[in-house]
């Protein structure tokens, strides 16, 4: 089982910095390469960049009431939801479909976290 993490490509879990304006104030998001290369497909699909994308999602979040406290991990959450809505086929395979075209609300009402189990 290891062997197919470990053997992945290092530079995946290697962390860089981005550096974006939001609201006019230049801020720093820094995360594993492998987020960025997912968060950049995500907003690829609804033609923006990726740091475009990420502002949208901070206001957005900032007016559903969200606490962007952690929203770097707000953002690696979001790019591993991406990946399971995808593998779901709630989010289609094909790129040239934009998330915004998509019905969240289905989605979001099947929303659930089971409760972790604790590791003895």
């Amino acid at each position: 089982m290891c062997k197919l993490f470990i053997d992945a490509d290092p530079t995946l879990w290697q962390s860089a910095s981005h550096s974006l304006r939001i609201d006019g104030m230049v801020t720093s998001v820094r995360l594993e390469n492998y987020f960025w290369q997912i968060l950049g497909e995500i907003a690829r699909r609804d033609g923006m960049n990726t740091a475009q994308m990420i502002t949208r999602l901070y206001h957005e979040s900032i007016a559903a009431g969200h606490d962007a406290g952690n929203f770097t991990s707000f953002l690696r959450v979001c790019a591993l939801r991406y990946q399971a809505l995808q593998l779901s086929g709630d989010i289609p395979q094909n790129l040239e479909v934009p998330i915004a075209s998509l019905d969240a609300e289905p989605m979001v009402r099947r929303d659930t976290i089971p409760q972790a189990k604790q590791i003895h």
